[in-house]
């Protein structure tokens, strides 16, 4: 998407507009609202492109930390702690759209460069931070995706050591993919470090399994998802930390009922809440600002950016060329005959790692999500051509605190279970 936008934009305006966008996308408002909350502590996910480049590696941008260190001392300014997230490693450490590698490989595990240039980014991360008490800590890996785990566990060995001779005080949070510690067992630890579970819960997405009530049954399946994602916490005796989780939204172009579809999410964000007072847990919830999926807060529709792209969003949004929480009812007869013929062609499909997704999970990640995503980025980047800096300036503060309206009963419930 950004090659469609440089080439879109040429490199002034480029390099202009989505600096614009990382300032007006977290300014002091945003975090006297969180502060308002009662929340101290937020999730601050980085991409690595940000801090080198791949044709000149292990160099760093001078600008690179410019963002970051502005948001962790607006955030320190209101008493928030902030824990730095490489959520996008380089060489992908996750097989996912997230960790932006562009396929659905994730070839950290595979390349010995790619982990060691790891490392020297949380040097890097280490030195300029470890003087900062308003960084709670750093979280090395985004949900990793180790088919064989054992690498996992020594890849956390080897850079706590790294990032502890640099910094011997703040504190690690380190997490698996789907929350499986299972190769940890028989690890003790490591010192001053919080392990930590996503847990995200099926009812509160699209194509749930079935509507949600808070029937005991319903309640006992998050219960023991939960309990199952933080067996390894209790174990050694640490503490409980979940760095994601949360519904998604529906909005009025889901249909009339979208306000009582909410509820019901709402109602699971509840349930899921109450489990984590229970245990004690601390958490982070995913995510701060989108344009109207998920976030606490939301770009207004009315914004120079959304108005813009509207007729995009729509084609999306029918294409369900999104990854993360859509509804793929559009496509749905289209793609389950290619399911069901890759699945009779080949039964191993329910082996394939990871094996919480099925044949229909990997033909829509390689077919629409990369493929047409991907195909689709230059008509996304066409909505700028000849764009104005002022323009540009104008889209961009469509992100601004100012111009975003909260999902005010999101926030309430946040509010009400601020306690850890």
């Amino acid at each position: 998407m950004r090659a469609s936008m440089l080439k879109v934009l040429g490199e002034e305006k480029y390099l202009y507009f989505f600096d614009k966008f990382l300032e007006y996308f977290f300014t002091e408002s945003d975090a006297q609202c969180f502060a308002s909350l009662g929340l101290n502590a937020i999730r601050l996910p980085i991409n690595y492109r940000h801090l080198e480049d791949d044709m000149n590696p292990r160099v760093f941008k001078k600008e690179g930390l410019k963002h970051l260190d502005r948001v962790i001392e607006l955030c320190a300014k209101h008493g928030i702690y902030t824990i730095i997230d490489l959520h996008a490693a380089p060489g992908a450490q996750n097989t996912d759209w997230h960790s932006d590698l562009g396929v659905h490989k994730a070839l950290f595990w595979h390349y010995k460069d790619f982990q060691d240039r790891t490392v020297t980014i949380w040097e890097h991360l280490a030195e300029h931070y470890k003087s900062n008490p308003w960084v709670a800590g750093y979280n090395p890996l985004n949900e990793p995706t180790d088919p064989k785990h054992t690498r996992l566990v020594e890849y956390y060995d080897r850079i706590e050591k790294a990032i502890r001779k640099v910094d011997d005080k703040h504190i690690l949070f380190l997490d698996t993919f789907g929350a499986d510690f299972s190769a940890f067992m028989d690890h003790p630890g490591l010192p001053n470090t919080v392990y930590a579970c996503h847990d995200y819960s099926s009812f509160g997405f699209p194509n749930a399994p079935e509507v949600y009530t808070g029937t005991d049954a319903q309640k006992d399946k998050l219960k023991r998802s939960f309990d199952r994602k933080i067996q390894y916490m209790k174990k050694i005796g640490g503490p409980i930390w979940n760095g994601e989780f949360g519904p998604v939204y529906a909005d009025k172009s889901d249909g009339p009922d979208f306000e009582q579809t909410n509820e019901v999410r709402f109602r699971v964000l509840e349930d899921q809440l109450q489990l984590y007072d229970e245990t004690a847990s601390s958490w982070s919830i995913w995510l701060w600002k989108d344009i109207g999926f998920q976030g606490m807060v939301y770009v207004d529709e009315e914004t120079a950016y959304m108005k813009l792209m509207k007729p995009f969003l729509e084609k999306k949004k029918q294409l369900v060329i999104d990854a993360w929480g859509c509804d793929d009812t559009p496509v749905r007869d289209l793609f389950a005959p290619i399911a069901e013929w890759a699945r009779n062609a080949a039964p191993s499909f329910k082996d394939r790692y990871p094996k919480t997704w099925d044949e229909k999970r990997f033909i829509a990640r390689l077919v629409r999500e990369i493929l047409l995503s991907e195909e689709l980025c230059d008509e996304y980047a066409s909505y700028f051509k000849d764009k104005t800096l002022e323009e540009l300036d104008e889209l961009a503060k469509s992100f601004h605190f100012d111009h975003c309206q909260q999902r005010t009963k999101l926030n309430e419930i946040l509010r009400a279970h601020k306690g850890n």
